[in-house]
């Protein structure tokens, strides 16, 4: 997330910094001080201090001189709302989704590509009930992860190869490949699991607005979602909500099976 430089003549690293600012803050952040977003970002001290007096004189973030921290400011917030109303298909998912977290006692998320990770767009909390804590903004590795083995499955492989990826990632996307075919779902092995604190399963959904495809997937606790509970209960609804959602919006199935 630090806005590493790219060999591409047409990459324009400022601008990645810049965004890289952008994207350290998190749903539930009071402000962020200077020393946390040099932290989030990994980007040196002075050259954080120059991107952020860029991005507060043009409304992309706001500075508060009484507590010292900066917030997003009027012009990101604008782009924000822009880009939501922009993807139809959220709206639409959102009763769905939210019937779906009620029903398992999961949190629900939709998880998006970013950068070299997943950034969870959306999230729906079941009502009445505890569920962990992960929120919209949160980043997550696609290796070791349901929602990444999901999209990896999905994507085209010229998309696949052009993030130059591992032997065990190439193993990672066909057994992704391999669930979604046998279940529709996909579950990351236990040996790999990211977190040892979250099991969760996911189904891709293809978003035509991104031109790929992203994961809708439930995650709780191991103790309140197990591995049978994945494969018995959970994995089949999730599945069985994004049909639903695909058949509301006219879209076809993520998956293209490949020869």
């Amino acid at each position: 997330m630090s806005g590493q430089s790219n060999p591409d003549k047409r990459f324009l690293n400022t601008l990645a910094r810049g965004l890289s600012v952008l994207r350290a803050f998190r749903a539930s952040d009071d402000g962020l001080s200077h020393m946390e977003l040099a932290a989030r970002t990994g980007l040196p001290k002075s050259t954080l201090s120059r991107l952020a007096f860029t991005l507060c004189e043009t409304g992309y973030l706001s500075h508060s001189y009484r507590n010292d921290r900066y917030r997003l400011g009027p012009a990101a917030l604008a782009l924000g709302n822009i880009a939501t109303a922009s993807i139809s298909f959220v709206d639409t998912a959102s009763g769905i989704m939210q019937e779906l977290a009620d029903k398992t006692g999961t949190l629900v998320v939709l998880a998006v590509r970013d950068d070299r990770k997943l950034m969870l767009a959306k999230t729906w909390r079941p009502v009445g009930k505890a569920s962990i804590w992960l929120e919209p903004g949160h980043r997550i590795p696609v290796y070791g992860s349901s929602s990444g083995q999901a999209i990896a499955a999905t994507l085209d492989d010229a998309r696949f190869e052009a993030g130059k990826p591992s032997d065990e990632m190439r193993a990672f996307r066909q057994q992704g490949y391999a669930q979604l075919i046998a279940w529709g779902f996909t579950i990351a092995s236990a040996e790999i699991r990211f977190a040892t604190t979250i099991n969760a399963v996911s189904v891709p959904f293809y978003a035509q607005e991104y031109g790929e495809p992203v994961a809708f997937s439930c995650g709780a606790l191991p103790d309140v979602l197990t591995e049978t509970r994945m494969q018995q209960e959970v994995g089949p609804a999730l599945s069985a909500a994004v049909r639903e959602l695909e058949r509301m919006v006219s879209r076809g199935p993520a998956l293209v099976r490949r020869g």
